[in-house]
Protein backbone atom coordinates (compact mmCIF):
# COMPACT_ATOMS: atom_id res chain seq x y z
CA UNK A 1 0.00 0.00 0.00
CA UNK A 2 1.20 3.49 -1.09
CA UNK A 3 1.72 6.24 1.04
CA UNK A 4 1.18 9.52 -0.68
CA UNK A 5 3.15 12.32 0.36
CA UNK A 6 1.89 15.66 0.38
CA UNK A 7 4.82 17.60 -0.44
CA UNK A 8 5.41 18.07 -3.71
CA UNK A 9 8.88 19.11 -5.37
CA UNK A 10 8.52 20.95 -8.21
CA UNK A 11 10.60 23.90 -10.07
CA UNK A 12 9.43 26.98 -12.18
CA UNK A 13 9.31 30.96 -12.43
CA UNK A 14 6.99 33.10 -10.50
CA UNK A 15 3.52 34.63 -11.88
CA UNK A 16 2.89 37.89 -10.70
CA UNK A 17 5.44 40.59 -10.82
CA UNK A 18 7.03 42.24 -7.63
CA UNK A 19 4.81 45.73 -7.24
CA UNK A 20 5.18 47.06 -3.74
CA UNK A 21 8.31 49.16 -2.97
CA UNK A 22 10.53 48.06 0.98
CA UNK A 23 12.24 50.51 2.79
CA UNK A 24 13.69 48.49 5.48
CA UNK A 25 15.61 50.86 8.20
CA UNK A 26 18.14 50.09 11.01
CA UNK A 27 16.33 48.16 14.31
CA UNK A 28 16.81 50.72 17.14
CA UNK A 29 16.50 47.45 19.35
CA UNK A 30 18.97 45.24 17.17
CA UNK A 31 22.29 46.47 15.69
CA UNK A 32 22.47 43.36 13.29
CA UNK A 33 18.43 43.45 12.29
CA UNK A 34 16.16 46.28 10.12
CA UNK A 35 12.24 47.39 10.44
CA UNK A 36 9.84 47.31 7.82
CA UNK A 37 6.48 48.58 8.27
CA UNK A 38 3.73 45.82 7.79
CA UNK A 39 1.60 48.24 5.24
CA UNK A 40 5.27 47.33 2.86
CA UNK A 41 5.15 43.84 4.24
CA UNK A 42 1.58 43.39 3.09
CA UNK A 43 1.30 45.37 -0.17
CA UNK A 44 4.03 43.15 -1.24
CA UNK A 45 2.56 40.23 -0.70
CA UNK A 46 -1.22 41.37 -2.16
CA UNK A 47 0.88 42.39 -5.34
CA UNK A 48 1.76 38.92 -5.75
CA UNK A 49 -1.21 37.66 -5.19
CA UNK A 50 -3.90 39.54 -7.38
CA UNK A 51 -4.52 36.47 -9.69
CA UNK A 52 -8.53 35.82 -8.23
CA UNK A 53 -6.98 32.14 -8.18
CA UNK A 54 -5.27 32.85 -4.87
CA UNK A 55 -8.82 33.89 -3.59
CA UNK A 56 -10.32 30.72 -5.41
CA UNK A 57 -7.43 28.28 -3.48
CA UNK A 58 -8.11 30.33 0.05
CA UNK A 59 -12.31 29.78 -0.15
CA UNK A 60 -11.54 25.97 -0.49
CA UNK A 61 -9.42 25.77 2.35
CA UNK A 62 -11.85 27.64 4.49
CA UNK A 63 -13.01 25.17 7.63
CA UNK A 64 -16.02 25.26 9.96
CA UNK A 65 -15.25 25.57 13.95
CA UNK A 66 -14.71 21.85 15.20
CA UNK A 67 -17.52 22.44 17.83
CA UNK A 68 -19.61 22.84 14.66
CA UNK A 69 -18.67 19.06 13.35
CA UNK A 70 -18.83 17.40 16.34
CA UNK A 71 -22.57 18.26 16.23
CA UNK A 72 -23.33 16.76 12.48
CA UNK A 73 -25.22 13.95 12.43
CA UNK A 74 -27.31 12.02 9.84
CA UNK A 75 -30.51 14.14 8.70
CA UNK A 76 -30.28 17.04 11.84
CA UNK A 77 -31.90 20.27 10.21
CA UNK A 78 -29.03 21.89 11.72
CA UNK A 79 -26.48 20.17 9.45
CA UNK A 80 -24.28 22.67 7.07
CA UNK A 81 -25.78 23.32 3.84
CA UNK A 82 -22.62 21.14 2.19
CA UNK A 83 -23.77 18.64 4.60
CA UNK A 84 -27.14 18.32 3.33
CA UNK A 85 -26.15 18.27 -0.37
CA UNK A 86 -24.01 15.06 0.40
CA UNK A 87 -26.92 13.30 2.54
CA UNK A 88 -29.03 14.38 -1.03
CA UNK A 89 -26.81 12.39 -3.17
CA UNK A 90 -24.91 10.17 -1.54
CA UNK A 91 -27.28 8.53 0.98
CA UNK A 92 -26.50 6.10 3.89
CA UNK A 93 -27.39 3.33 1.69
CA UNK A 94 -24.76 4.47 -1.07
CA UNK A 95 -22.65 4.61 1.34
CA UNK A 96 -23.39 0.90 2.57
CA UNK A 97 -23.13 -0.19 -0.40
CA UNK A 98 -19.52 0.68 -0.96
CA UNK A 99 -18.26 0.15 2.32
CA UNK A 100 -19.30 -3.58 3.10
CA UNK A 101 -15.76 -4.29 4.02
CA UNK A 102 -14.61 -1.24 5.24
CA UNK A 103 -12.59 -0.71 9.09
CA UNK A 104 -15.76 -0.22 11.59
CA UNK A 105 -13.69 2.93 12.36
CA UNK A 106 -15.01 4.69 9.05
CA UNK A 107 -18.77 5.61 9.31
CA UNK A 108 -21.62 7.41 7.40
CA UNK A 109 -21.57 9.84 9.88
CA UNK A 110 -17.82 10.73 10.26
CA UNK A 111 -17.60 11.19 6.66
CA UNK A 112 -20.42 14.15 6.91
CA UNK A 113 -18.33 15.18 9.63
CA UNK A 114 -15.39 15.05 7.30
CA UNK A 115 -17.52 17.12 4.48
CA UNK A 116 -18.44 19.28 7.18
CA UNK A 117 -15.45 20.67 8.04
CA UNK A 118 -14.71 22.02 4.17
CA UNK A 119 -17.85 24.14 3.35
CA UNK A 120 -16.35 23.91 -0.12
CA UNK A 121 -16.83 20.67 -0.95
CA UNK A 122 -20.14 19.95 -2.08
CA UNK A 123 -20.50 24.01 -1.77
CA UNK A 124 -22.61 25.91 -3.82
CA UNK A 125 -21.92 27.37 -7.01
CA UNK A 126 -23.48 30.87 -8.42
CA UNK A 127 -22.57 31.02 -12.02
CA UNK A 128 -24.82 28.46 -13.23
CA UNK A 129 -22.48 25.27 -12.61
CA UNK A 130 -24.60 21.71 -11.11
CA UNK A 131 -23.64 21.42 -7.63
CA UNK A 132 -24.91 18.29 -7.39
CA UNK A 133 -24.04 16.54 -9.99
CA UNK A 134 -20.14 18.39 -8.97
CA UNK A 135 -20.95 17.00 -5.71
CA UNK A 136 -21.35 13.73 -6.94
CA UNK A 137 -19.04 13.45 -8.87
CA UNK A 138 -16.40 14.49 -6.40
CA UNK A 139 -17.08 11.94 -3.80
CA UNK A 140 -17.22 9.25 -6.63
CA UNK A 141 -13.68 10.27 -7.79
CA UNK A 142 -12.48 10.10 -4.17
CA UNK A 143 -14.10 6.90 -3.95
CA UNK A 144 -12.75 5.46 -6.83
CA UNK A 145 -8.75 6.83 -5.08
CA UNK A 146 -9.78 5.13 -1.68
CA UNK A 147 -10.73 1.72 -3.27
CA UNK A 148 -6.92 1.91 -4.40
CA UNK A 149 -5.07 3.38 -1.58
CA UNK A 150 -7.44 1.43 1.48
CA UNK A 151 -8.74 -0.94 -0.44
CA UNK A 152 -9.44 -5.10 -0.51
CA UNK A 153 -8.30 -5.89 -4.19
CA UNK A 154 -10.31 -9.02 -4.05
CA UNK A 155 -11.63 -10.59 -6.93
CA UNK A 156 -14.99 -10.68 -7.72
CA UNK A 157 -14.86 -14.74 -7.90
CA UNK A 158 -12.43 -15.27 -5.17
CA UNK A 159 -15.34 -16.36 -2.67
CA UNK A 160 -12.92 -17.57 0.31
CA UNK A 161 -12.34 -14.10 0.62
CA UNK A 162 -14.96 -12.49 -1.00
CA UNK A 163 -18.05 -14.42 -0.29
CA UNK A 164 -20.38 -11.25 -1.60
CA UNK A 165 -19.10 -11.56 -4.93
CA UNK A 166 -18.24 -7.26 -4.12
CA UNK A 167 -16.55 -5.84 -7.00
CA UNK A 168 -13.33 -4.00 -5.93
CA UNK A 169 -14.89 -0.66 -6.49
CA UNK A 170 -16.89 -1.60 -3.58
CA UNK A 171 -13.88 -2.63 -1.30
CA UNK A 172 -12.88 0.69 -0.45
CA UNK A 173 -11.74 1.63 3.38
CA UNK A 174 -10.72 -1.68 4.44
CA UNK A 175 -7.28 -0.14 6.13
CA UNK A 176 -7.54 2.44 8.57
CA UNK A 177 -3.56 1.49 9.44
CA UNK A 178 -0.86 0.90 6.93
CA UNK A 179 -0.06 -2.68 7.04
CA UNK A 180 1.88 -4.23 8.92
CA UNK A 181 2.00 -0.54 11.56
CA UNK A 182 0.18 -0.39 14.94
CA UNK A 183 -0.19 2.24 17.31
CA UNK A 184 3.38 2.54 19.64
CA UNK A 185 5.40 1.84 16.88
CA UNK A 186 7.69 4.62 15.76
CA UNK A 187 7.68 4.84 12.04
CA UNK A 188 8.15 6.87 9.24
CA UNK A 189 10.47 9.42 11.33
CA UNK A 190 12.64 10.07 7.88
CA UNK A 191 14.20 13.85 8.62
CA UNK A 192 13.19 14.07 12.05
CA UNK A 193 14.91 15.69 14.93
CA UNK A 194 17.09 17.86 12.10
CA UNK A 195 18.05 21.68 12.84
CA UNK A 196 16.00 22.68 9.39
CA UNK A 197 12.97 24.38 9.20
CA UNK A 198 10.55 21.50 8.92
CA UNK A 199 11.40 20.13 12.36
CA UNK A 200 10.82 23.51 13.61
CA UNK A 201 8.07 24.38 12.47
CA UNK A 202 6.57 20.72 12.50
CA UNK A 203 8.55 19.18 15.04
CA UNK A 204 8.38 15.21 16.17
CA UNK A 205 7.17 13.48 19.07
CA UNK A 206 9.19 11.17 20.83
CA UNK A 207 7.83 7.65 20.64
CA UNK A 208 5.39 8.75 17.82
CA UNK A 209 5.06 7.04 14.42
CA UNK A 210 3.75 9.23 11.59
CA UNK A 211 3.33 5.80 9.33
CA UNK A 212 0.16 5.77 6.83
CA UNK A 213 -3.07 6.65 8.39
CA UNK A 214 -6.79 7.46 6.61
CA UNK A 215 -8.11 7.35 3.78
CA UNK A 216 -5.47 8.80 1.97
CA UNK A 217 -3.37 7.28 4.32
CA UNK A 218 -1.27 10.44 5.70
CA UNK A 219 2.35 9.87 6.27
CA UNK A 220 5.51 11.87 7.42
CA UNK A 221 5.39 14.29 10.52
CA UNK A 222 5.32 17.37 7.85
CA UNK A 223 1.96 16.17 6.82
CA UNK A 224 1.00 15.13 10.10
CA UNK A 225 1.82 18.92 11.26
CA UNK A 226 0.35 20.82 8.05
CA UNK A 227 -2.77 19.22 8.14
CA UNK A 228 -3.03 19.58 12.57
CA UNK A 229 -2.88 23.09 11.57
CA UNK A 230 -5.68 23.33 9.40
CA UNK A 231 -7.85 20.78 11.59
CA UNK A 232 -6.94 22.84 15.00
CA UNK A 233 -6.61 26.74 14.29
CA UNK A 234 -2.40 26.67 13.37
CA UNK A 235 -1.66 23.88 16.10
CA UNK A 236 0.67 21.85 13.89
CA UNK A 237 1.65 20.08 17.63
CA UNK A 238 -1.95 18.69 18.07
CA UNK A 239 -1.46 15.83 15.79
CA UNK A 240 2.55 15.42 15.63
CA UNK A 241 1.62 14.27 19.49
CA UNK A 242 -1.74 12.40 18.80
CA UNK A 243 -1.15 11.32 15.48
CA UNK A 244 -3.68 8.34 16.14
CA UNK A 245 -6.94 10.23 15.88
CA UNK A 246 -5.87 10.11 12.08
CA UNK A 247 -7.18 6.33 12.41
CA UNK A 248 -9.64 6.94 15.16
CA UNK A 249 -11.98 9.86 14.81
CA UNK A 250 -13.51 11.69 11.74
CA UNK A 251 -9.98 13.06 11.21
CA UNK A 252 -9.76 9.55 9.31
CA UNK A 253 -11.87 10.94 6.25
CA UNK A 254 -11.23 14.74 6.95
CA UNK A 255 -7.82 14.28 5.57
CA UNK A 256 -8.46 12.36 2.67
CA UNK A 257 -11.00 15.77 1.94
CA UNK A 258 -8.25 18.11 2.99
CA UNK A 259 -6.13 16.59 0.40
CA UNK A 260 -8.63 16.86 -2.35
CA UNK A 261 -9.13 20.65 -1.80
CA UNK A 262 -5.36 21.42 -1.30
CA UNK A 263 -3.58 22.88 -4.50
CA UNK A 264 0.72 21.86 -4.81
CA UNK A 265 1.08 24.32 -6.96
CA UNK A 266 1.12 24.06 -10.13
CA UNK A 267 -0.93 21.10 -9.26
CA UNK A 268 -4.56 21.92 -9.33
CA UNK A 269 -6.86 20.97 -6.32
CA UNK A 270 -8.67 17.75 -7.27
CA UNK A 271 -11.48 19.47 -6.36
CA UNK A 272 -11.09 22.84 -9.32
CA UNK A 273 -9.94 19.80 -11.93
CA UNK A 274 -13.70 17.97 -11.23
CA UNK A 275 -15.41 21.67 -11.53
CA UNK A 276 -13.17 23.40 -14.20
CA UNK A 277 -12.37 26.14 -12.06
CA UNK A 278 -8.86 25.43 -12.87
CA UNK A 279 -7.58 26.07 -16.61
CA UNK A 280 -4.59 24.19 -17.13
CA UNK A 281 -1.54 26.19 -18.67
CA UNK A 282 -0.44 25.95 -21.94
CA UNK A 283 2.97 24.00 -20.88
CA UNK A 284 0.50 21.40 -19.16
CA UNK A 285 -1.29 20.80 -22.60
CA UNK A 286 1.52 20.72 -24.15
CA UNK A 287 2.56 17.76 -21.49
CA UNK A 288 -0.83 16.10 -22.25
CA UNK A 289 -2.64 17.15 -18.59
CA UNK A 290 -6.37 18.08 -19.02
CA UNK A 291 -9.60 17.30 -17.51
CA UNK A 292 -10.51 14.57 -16.39
CA UNK A 293 -10.16 11.71 -13.78
CA UNK A 294 -6.39 10.76 -15.19
CA UNK A 295 -5.00 14.33 -14.06
CA UNK A 296 -6.31 13.10 -10.65
CA UNK A 297 -4.07 10.27 -10.80
CA UNK A 298 -1.25 12.72 -11.71
CA UNK A 299 -2.07 14.85 -8.68
CA UNK A 300 -2.03 12.23 -6.29
CA UNK A 301 1.00 9.81 -7.80
CA UNK A 302 2.15 11.33 -11.48
CA UNK A 303 5.74 10.47 -10.52
CA UNK A 304 5.09 6.45 -10.22
CA UNK A 305 2.00 6.22 -12.01
CA UNK A 306 1.60 8.57 -15.44
CA UNK A 307 3.84 8.48 -18.18
CA UNK A 308 3.72 5.69 -20.93
CA UNK A 309 6.71 3.75 -19.48
CA UNK A 310 3.57 2.72 -16.47
CA UNK A 311 0.38 2.59 -19.39
CA UNK A 312 0.80 -0.97 -17.87
CA UNK A 313 1.22 -0.69 -14.04
CA UNK A 314 -1.26 -1.95 -11.66
CA UNK A 315 -1.87 1.03 -9.62
CA UNK A 316 -2.96 3.30 -12.38
CA UNK A 317 -4.79 0.15 -14.13
CA UNK A 318 -6.44 -0.35 -11.18
CA UNK A 319 -7.17 3.33 -10.15
CA UNK A 320 -9.18 4.08 -13.73
CA UNK A 321 -11.00 0.03 -13.58
CA UNK A 322 -12.33 1.64 -10.13
CA UNK A 323 -13.23 5.09 -11.57
CA UNK A 324 -15.25 3.63 -14.23
CA UNK A 325 -16.96 0.75 -12.52
CA UNK A 326 -18.27 3.54 -10.11
CA UNK A 327 -18.90 6.13 -12.61
CA UNK A 328 -21.28 3.33 -14.85
CA UNK A 329 -23.74 2.34 -11.59
CA UNK A 330 -23.81 5.97 -10.76
CA UNK A 331 -24.30 7.37 -13.90
CA UNK A 332 -21.24 9.68 -13.30
CA UNK A 333 -21.09 11.60 -17.37
CA UNK A 334 -18.03 11.80 -18.58
CA UNK A 335 -17.46 15.05 -20.63
CA UNK A 336 -15.72 14.67 -24.33
CA UNK A 337 -12.48 16.50 -23.70
CA UNK A 338 -11.79 14.52 -19.95
CA UNK A 339 -9.42 11.48 -20.01
CA UNK A 340 -9.61 8.47 -17.38
CA UNK A 341 -6.08 7.54 -17.89
CA UNK A 342 -2.27 9.71 -17.16
CA UNK A 343 -0.03 7.63 -19.46
CA UNK A 344 -0.38 10.43 -22.42
CA UNK A 345 0.57 13.11 -19.49
CA UNK A 346 4.22 13.84 -18.07
CA UNK A 347 4.18 13.91 -14.26
CA UNK A 348 3.54 17.11 -12.71
CA UNK A 349 6.79 17.30 -11.51
CA UNK A 350 8.29 16.70 -14.89
CA UNK A 351 7.42 19.34 -16.34
CA UNK A 352 9.91 22.11 -17.15
CA UNK A 353 8.34 25.82 -16.50
CA UNK A 354 11.19 28.13 -16.49
CA UNK A 355 9.81 30.94 -17.82
CA UNK A 356 6.16 30.10 -17.91
CA UNK A 357 3.84 33.01 -17.58
CA UNK A 358 0.80 31.45 -16.91
CA UNK A 359 1.54 29.37 -13.50
CA UNK A 360 1.03 30.21 -10.38
CA UNK A 361 2.91 28.88 -6.82
CA UNK A 362 1.94 29.11 -3.48
CA UNK A 363 4.93 28.74 -1.49
CA UNK A 364 7.09 32.08 -0.44
CA UNK A 365 10.66 32.20 -0.51
CA UNK A 366 13.27 34.59 0.02
CA UNK A 367 13.62 36.99 -2.75
CA UNK A 368 17.59 36.97 -3.57
CA UNK A 369 17.87 38.98 -6.39
CA UNK A 370 20.38 42.05 -5.83
CA UNK A 371 18.70 45.25 -4.83
CA UNK A 372 21.19 48.88 -5.02
CA UNK A 373 18.85 50.45 -3.08
CA UNK A 374 18.72 48.54 0.22
CA UNK A 375 21.01 47.41 2.67
CA UNK A 376 23.36 44.62 1.66
CA UNK A 377 21.29 44.26 -1.63
CA UNK A 378 19.00 42.20 0.07
CA UNK A 379 15.56 42.72 -1.04
CA UNK A 380 13.92 41.92 2.18
CA UNK A 381 11.08 40.84 0.41
CA UNK A 382 9.64 37.09 -0.66
CA UNK A 383 8.96 35.94 -3.94
CA UNK A 384 6.47 33.06 -4.78
CA UNK A 385 8.28 29.68 -5.95
CA UNK A 386 7.51 26.21 -7.16
CA UNK A 387 9.00 24.06 -4.63
CA UNK A 388 7.94 23.39 -1.17
CA UNK A 389 9.32 26.16 1.61
CA UNK A 390 8.22 26.80 5.05
CA UNK A 391 5.56 29.71 4.39
CA UNK A 392 2.18 28.85 2.16
CA UNK A 393 0.65 31.96 0.52
CA UNK A 394 -2.72 30.38 1.20
CA UNK A 395 -1.96 30.52 5.21
CA UNK A 396 -2.58 34.23 6.80
CA UNK A 397 0.52 35.65 8.09
CA UNK A 398 3.13 33.70 6.39
CA UNK A 399 4.60 36.38 4.28
CA UNK A 400 5.29 38.50 7.12
CA UNK A 401 7.03 34.96 8.49
CA UNK A 402 8.88 34.84 5.66
CA UNK A 403 10.15 38.00 5.96
CA UNK A 404 10.81 37.70 9.07
CA UNK A 405 12.69 34.45 8.61
CA UNK A 406 10.20 32.87 11.23
CA UNK A 407 11.36 29.23 10.48
CA UNK A 408 15.38 29.85 10.04
CA UNK A 409 14.80 28.31 6.32
CA UNK A 410 16.66 31.19 4.67
CA UNK A 411 20.20 30.96 5.45
CA UNK A 412 22.06 34.23 5.17
CA UNK A 413 19.04 36.45 5.42
CA UNK A 414 19.42 39.24 7.53
CA UNK A 415 17.46 39.68 10.90
CA UNK A 416 14.01 41.73 10.00
CA UNK A 417 11.41 43.14 12.47
CA UNK A 418 8.08 44.11 11.33
CA UNK A 419 6.33 47.20 13.00
CA UNK A 420 3.17 48.63 12.22
CA UNK A 421 4.71 52.34 11.96
CA UNK A 422 8.26 53.40 12.01
CA UNK A 423 8.71 56.93 13.38
CA UNK A 424 11.80 59.54 12.62
CA UNK A 425 13.07 58.54 16.11
CA UNK A 426 13.13 54.77 14.57
CA UNK A 427 15.96 54.72 12.50
CA UNK A 428 18.49 54.03 14.93
CA UNK A 429 21.04 56.13 13.37
CA UNK A 430 22.88 53.10 11.64
CA UNK A 431 24.14 53.06 8.03
CA UNK A 432 23.32 50.45 5.37
CA UNK A 433 26.03 47.95 5.74
CA UNK A 434 28.11 47.45 2.30
CA UNK A 435 26.53 45.69 -0.80
CA UNK A 436 30.11 44.01 -1.06
CA UNK A 437 30.82 40.51 -1.10
CA UNK A 438 26.82 39.34 -0.55
CA UNK A 439 28.01 36.20 -2.66
CA UNK A 440 27.09 33.64 -0.06
CA UNK A 441 29.01 29.80 -0.81
CA UNK A 442 25.91 28.10 0.97
CA UNK A 443 22.60 30.30 -0.58
CA UNK A 444 21.06 29.02 -3.65
CA UNK A 445 21.38 31.22 -6.40
CA UNK A 446 18.44 30.94 -9.67
CA UNK A 447 18.63 32.50 -12.75
CA UNK A 448 18.91 35.99 -12.93
CA UNK A 449 20.09 36.63 -9.41
CA UNK A 450 22.91 39.18 -9.00
CA UNK A 451 25.36 39.63 -6.29
CA UNK A 452 28.43 41.83 -5.77
CA UNK A 453 32.42 40.79 -4.73
CA UNK A 454 35.26 42.72 -4.48
CA UNK A 455 33.18 45.60 -6.38
CA UNK A 456 31.88 43.80 -9.65
CA UNK A 457 28.20 42.58 -9.87
CA UNK A 458 27.64 39.50 -11.35
CA UNK A 459 24.56 37.74 -12.81
CA UNK A 460 23.21 33.62 -12.44
CA UNK A 461 23.26 32.42 -15.82
CA UNK A 462 21.46 29.36 -14.15
CA UNK A 463 20.47 27.89 -10.71
CA UNK A 464 23.91 27.33 -8.76
CA UNK A 465 25.25 27.17 -5.43
CA UNK A 466 28.75 27.43 -4.09
CA UNK A 467 30.04 29.06 -7.44
CA UNK A 468 32.00 31.71 -6.32
CA UNK A 469 31.87 34.57 -9.14
CA UNK A 470 34.98 35.50 -9.72
CA UNK A 471 36.91 31.90 -10.62
CA UNK A 472 33.47 30.39 -12.36
CA UNK A 473 34.99 31.45 -15.95
CA UNK A 474 34.14 32.38 -19.07
CA UNK A 475 31.41 29.58 -19.29
CA UNK A 476 30.62 28.80 -15.53
CA UNK A 477 27.71 29.61 -13.72
CA UNK A 478 28.09 33.90 -13.63
CA UNK A 479 28.53 36.79 -16.11
CA UNK A 480 29.72 40.01 -15.29
CA UNK A 481 27.02 42.50 -15.17
CA UNK A 482 29.48 46.02 -14.05
CA UNK A 483 32.90 46.38 -12.80
CA UNK A 484 35.97 44.86 -13.68
CA UNK A 485 37.06 41.69 -12.64
CA UNK A 486 40.94 41.02 -11.09
CA UNK A 487 42.73 39.70 -13.54
CA UNK A 488 44.07 36.59 -12.31
CA UNK A 489 47.52 35.95 -10.93
CA UNK A 490 49.39 32.92 -12.54
CA UNK A 491 50.42 30.62 -9.72
CA UNK A 492 54.00 30.40 -9.93
CA UNK A 493 55.70 26.35 -11.14
CA UNK A 494 57.30 25.47 -7.70
CA UNK A 495 60.72 23.90 -8.35
CA UNK A 496 60.68 20.11 -8.44
CA UNK A 497 60.99 18.32 -5.37
CA UNK A 498 64.89 16.28 -5.22
CA UNK A 499 64.10 12.39 -6.11
CA UNK A 500 64.23 10.50 -2.80
CA UNK A 501 67.00 7.98 -2.49
CA UNK A 502 64.69 4.52 -3.36
CA UNK A 503 66.18 2.60 -0.38
CA UNK A 504 64.75 1.87 2.42
CA UNK A 505 61.37 2.66 1.88
CA UNK A 506 59.22 3.24 4.43
CA UNK A 507 56.03 1.69 5.17
CA UNK A 508 52.91 3.07 3.54
CA UNK A 509 50.28 4.30 5.45
CA UNK A 510 47.61 2.19 4.60
CA UNK A 511 44.53 3.51 2.25
CA UNK A 512 40.84 2.60 2.60
CA UNK A 513 39.78 0.80 0.22
CA UNK A 514 37.96 2.51 -2.43
CA UNK A 515 34.26 2.36 -2.67
CA UNK A 516 33.64 0.31 -4.90
CA UNK A 517 31.57 1.14 -8.79
CA UNK A 518 28.09 0.46 -9.36
CA UNK A 519 27.32 -2.06 -12.06
CA UNK A 520 26.41 0.16 -14.88
CA UNK A 521 23.54 -2.05 -15.67
CA UNK A 522 21.81 -1.74 -11.70
CA UNK A 523 20.07 1.41 -10.42
CA UNK A 524 20.00 2.28 -6.74
CA UNK A 525 17.29 4.30 -7.12
CA UNK A 526 14.04 3.74 -6.01
CA UNK A 527 10.60 5.31 -7.58
CA UNK A 528 8.72 4.77 -4.04
CA UNK A 529 11.74 6.36 -1.91
CA UNK A 530 11.84 9.37 -0.40
CA UNK A 531 14.91 11.40 -1.11
CA UNK A 532 16.09 14.41 1.19
CA UNK A 533 18.49 16.86 0.18
CA UNK A 534 22.51 15.80 -0.40
CA UNK A 535 21.16 11.93 -0.78
CA UNK A 536 23.11 10.46 -4.13
CA UNK A 537 21.77 7.18 -5.99
CA UNK A 538 23.08 5.73 -9.08
CA UNK A 539 21.25 5.01 -12.37
CA UNK A 540 22.44 3.56 -15.59
CA UNK A 541 26.45 3.88 -14.10
CA UNK A 542 26.04 7.71 -13.50
CA UNK A 543 25.89 9.11 -10.15
CA UNK A 544 22.84 11.71 -8.84
CA UNK A 545 22.85 13.78 -5.79
CA UNK A 546 19.44 15.41 -4.96
CA UNK A 547 19.27 18.94 -4.57
CA UNK A 548 16.24 19.13 -2.13
CA UNK A 549 13.23 16.91 -1.41
CA UNK A 550 11.93 14.51 -4.04
CA UNK A 551 9.99 10.68 -4.93
CA UNK A 552 9.04 9.71 -8.02
CA UNK A 553 11.59 11.86 -10.11
CA UNK A 554 13.35 9.77 -12.52
CA UNK A 555 17.31 10.91 -12.03
CA UNK A 556 17.77 10.03 -15.67
CA UNK A 557 15.50 11.88 -16.87
CA UNK A 558 17.72 14.94 -18.00
CA UNK A 559 14.99 17.50 -16.92
CA UNK A 560 17.75 20.21 -16.45
CA UNK A 561 15.43 22.00 -13.15
CA UNK A 562 14.51 19.22 -12.06
CA UNK A 563 15.65 18.01 -8.79
CA UNK A 564 18.69 15.79 -9.61
CA UNK A 565 22.28 17.15 -9.50
CA UNK A 566 24.06 14.69 -12.31
CA UNK A 567 27.73 14.41 -10.29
Amino acid sequence: MKQTALIPVLLGATFAAQGATMTPQPDPENPNGFIVERAEVNAAAAAQTSNPMYATWSKALETQPNAIVDAIDEGLASNPINVKRLERVFSRQDWDFLTQMAAPEYTYTRFLQAIGKFPAFCGDYTDGRDADAICKKSIITAFAHFSQETGGHIAVDNTWDNPLGLEEWQQALVHVREMGWSEGQEGYTTGCGQNDWQNKRWPCVAGEGYFGRGAKQLSYHFNYGAFSEVMFDGNANKLLGEPGLVADSWLNLASAIWFFLTPQAPKPAMLHVIDRTWVPSQREKDAGIGYGFGTTINIINGGIECGEQNKDKGQPVNRIRYWEGLAKHYDIPIEADEVNTCWQQLPFGSLNLQGATDVLYTNWDGNWKYFADRPGGYSFECELVGFQTAYSALVEGDYEKCVTNFYGSHAGWPEVRVVDKIDDGDTGGGTNPPAENAWDAAKVYNTGDQVVVNGVTYEAKYWNQGVNPETSGEYGAWKVVSGTPPTPTPEPTPDPEPTPDPEPTPDPTPTPDPEPTPDPGNSTWDANKVYLAGDQVVVGGVTYKAKYWTQGDNPASGAQWGPWQQL
